[in-house]
């Protein structure tokens, strides 16, 4: 059968580029480590590594191998981490990664009630900007996104989605004046990125490509500069009806709502069951889209969010 120590020797050997390096960190004699790979070479009967005196280099079979090695050697980790630890007394490492408008406005705010209830699980958050298609690397167990995941591979757990609007400041329609009709949008200043879909309450569908005066997709961004009378941005309601500056705010094309932001959350398949993870989802799914979600703040609750399945 396979020798999985060979296996994790090997994963180790490509990813250090010597046997020297690899059996460093392994603390193994670097003969033990060529004879753990040339038998996992003789096991496969194909030819994993290039030897070289400045190292090793991988075949293609190497590379293509490697892959199902890391995630084999990645599920029975978790697997081993669900059989340590218990529910009550969940431990670890979580890795995040989120944009860094929900990182700010959600995560950091609810972080330290859930690291209280729960003292020896660890957070490490890597925030996003940009490239709201990507998909996660394989080290990150939980991946915030904004959009709905393209085919994606991993598990998917959706959030109530945010209900948006279209906004400008008081200044600038007085100096500009509204639009009466989506595609007079193409006249105006707007701000934000990609098409804006948009739907009458009669269910039609149309769909505006704006020249934006400033592309971003960060919804604090968008907010401030609609407040400086820069031009036209779909928001988040909970955003705009912040009691500070609701008034400076003019709703655009009332009767036309823009698609609402699904958040959702990705899993590598055997994560979500790891209990450190489920434990952190099971607590941000019972704030988010609710009263308690933090980016309300003052706000009035009724109508800033919807259904999963409304985006």
């Amino acid at each position: 059968m396979l020798d999985l120590n060979d296996v994790r020797v090997f994963t180790v050997v490509a990813r250090k580029g010597t046997f020297s390096a690899a059996g460093r960190e392994l603390r193994i004699p670097t003969s033990t480590v060529a004879r753990a790979t040339t038998r996992l070479e003789k096991h496969l009967e194909v030819l994993l590594l290039r030897r070289s005196p400045q190292g090793v280099s991988l075949t293609d079979a190497g590379a293509e191998f490697l892959v199902s090695c890391n995630h084999a050697l990645r599920t029975i980790r978790i697997g081993s981490e669900r059989l340590q630890e218990r529910r009550v007394n969940p431990r670890g490492l979580i890795r995040v990664c989120s944009p860094i408008a929900l990182a700010n406005g959600l995560l950091v705010q609810i972080l330290p009630e859930f690291l209280r209830k729960f003292p020896e699980i660890r957070i490490a958050i890597e925030t996003y900007t940009d490239d709201f298609e990507r998909e996660p690397k394989n080290d990150v167990d939980v991946f915030f996104k904004i959009v709905p995941p393209r085919n994606s591979v991993r598990r998917m757990r959706k959030f109530p989605c945010t209900l948006r609007g279209l906004f400008a400041s008081k200044e600038y329609v007085q100096c500009v004046g509204k639009p009466e009709d989506p595609h007079e949008l193409l006249a105006h200043a707007c701000i934000g990125a990609e098409t804006w879909q948009l739907t009458n309450v009669s269910s039609q569908v149309t769909e505006i490509a704006p020249t934006f005066r400033v592309t971003t997709c960060d919804p604090v961004v968008m907010c401030d500069l609609v407040l400086r009378g820069l031009g036209i941005a779909i928001l988040p309601l909970y955003m705009v009806r912040q009691p500070a500056i609701c008034a400076r705010f003019v709703q655009i094309l009332p009767q036309w709502h823009p698609k609402p932001a699904l958040v959702s959350a990705l899993y590598f398949g055997p994560a979500a069951l790891a209990p450190k993870i489920k434990v952190f989802s099971d607590f941000v799914e019972e704030i988010i889209g609710t009263d308690r979600d933090p980016r309300v703040k003052e706000a009035p609750f009724e109508g800033l969010f919807g259904k999963p399945d409304e985006a």
